[in-house]
């Protein structure tokens, strides 16, 4: 048997998945002078931009709208002028971890390789949620797409996947994507969504559903499916406060698709198999403010980290990682723990470096409802180091927060705790 040693490739740092932040993060890391591989397993680079035909990227980073394609072109066309190395089509099968190193197994065109890295990056992003994730009764038959299905469909294909649907849930795709097939001639019956309210930016119920007469119902959800072959309707029904269906309620809707937009989850497989930990909340890494995760030298960004609104944050994200895993010395970490409690649905980083000569840490978080004139506290050991008022709040828009914290503030092995609460001033 061949000895497998001598095919090792060496580089410094490592970036898995090439949409936004895996872009982001190869050419940061490039720029601090670390030698840098990028594997993206389809053909072509960017990521889910690529389908995003849709303007509304690059407003925060570039200051102008762009398309998904566009957006993604600006670091692309960066590629050739670095010294990134780039492998397409290429899978990464395992793992796994010697000392600090971590040792990948690649297949592609060219057959299994094998790459030593001192650093690790994961920017793998997410997948959508399917119908039995989500426990719709019925046969699986054709025509149940998830939102970025549908969008695949019709952006990178050329087919329209449907004449008549209804669309479950109003994440930001399944908004976009009411909007897109409406243009193309379809007939978007309506957008149901299980909570009391939208699940998606306020920006996109706007211009996606009542720009286009598109309907939005709310307390709803689809419960079953019909069809043979082809989906030929669904059966909706109103939710209780627990969103569990009531009884009674049902109502048959004849369609030939079903287009669920309802949540999407990182991509973290590879990372759980060699023991990054994974925040329950998020369903992201555990990372510090450097986007390192609790493994030395294995970091995370972008929707692999959590589930972002703007492209421009992920792209910030790759950034922060990218230089990081450069740094050929990784400085030793004194953690600090970062906890939220149910007035927040997470925080994140949910660690922070004690023993880092920053003083500005950027956070990002949701709140846990919609809240008015919410006030944010961050406390450690029952003293309050940080507040700060925000007029509005709502679960589906994230927030970023940079807080600059004296060394002082994170003294102490006592955890940084944030609260939101409702003013109640007049």
């Amino acid at each position: 048997m061949q000895d497998t040693t001598e095919q090792e490739l060496m580089f410094d740092v490592t970036v898995i998945g090439a949409g936004p932040a895996g872009l982001a993060a190869a050419l940061a890391a490039d720029r601090a002078g670390a030698k840098t591989l990028l594997i993206e397993r389809e053909a072509r680079l960017g990521g889910i931009l690529k389908q995003c035909i849709h303007d509304g990227f690059g407003l925060v980073r570039f200051g102008e709208k762009l398309s998904g394609p566009e957006y993604a072109e600006r670091f692309i066309e960066q590629l050739p002028l670095s010294g990134v190395t780039v492998w397409t089509l290429s899978f990464v099968s395992e793992i796994r971890r010697d000392s600090l190193d971590s040792l990948l197994t690649i297949i592609s065109r060219e057959g299994i390789r094998r790459v030593r890295t001192r650093s690790l990056i994961f920017a793998t992003g997410c997948r959508e949620r399917t119908s039995r994730q989500i426990g719709v009764n019925g046969r699986h038959c054709a025509g149940v797409f998830t939102a970025g299905t549908a969008q695949y469909y019709t952006n990178i294909l050329g087919k329209l996947p449907t004449k008549r649907c209804v669309i479950l849930g109003s994440g930001d795709i399944g908004l976009i994507m009411a909007r897109r097939l409406t243009l193309e001639g379809a007939e978007v019956v309506g957008v149901y969504e299980a909570k009391p309210t939208p699940s998606g930016l306020t920006r996109n119920v706007s211009q996606c559903l009542w720009d286009f007469d598109v309907p939005l119902y709310t307390s709803k959800t689809v419960t079953r499916v019909f069809g043979d072959a082809r989906l030929s309707a669904v059966e909706v029904s109103s939710v209780d406060a627990r969103m569990r269906p009531i009884a009674g309620t049902e109502e048959i809707i004849p369609c030939d698709a079903l287009i669920l937009s309802v949540g999407l989850i990182p991509e973290n497989e590879l990372a759980e198999s060699i023991g990054v930990p994974i925040d329950s909340k998020t369903k992201g890494a555990v990372v510090d403010e450097r986007n390192e995760t609790l493994l030395r030298g294995v970091f995370a960004c972008g929707n692999a980290l959590h589930v972002n609104d703007l492209v421009d944050y992920v792209s910030e994200s790759g950034e922060i990682a990218g230089e990081a895993a450069a740094e050929k010395c990784q400085p030793c970490r004194w953690l600090l723990p970062v906890e939220c409690d149910e007035s927040l649905l997470y925080i994140v980083p949910q660690r922070l470096i004690r023993n880092s000569d920053k003083k500005e840490r950027v956070f990002f978080f949701r709140a846990s409802r919609d809240m008015d004139d919410a006030i944010l506290t961050v406390t450690k050991g029952g003293t309050t180091i940080y507040t700060k008022r925000f007029s509005h709040l709502r679960p589906p828009e994230m927030e970023r927060l940079p807080i600059d914290f004296l060394p002082q503030d994170l003294a102490g092995s006592e955890p940084l705790r944030f609260h939101l609460e409702e003013s109640s001033n007049d």
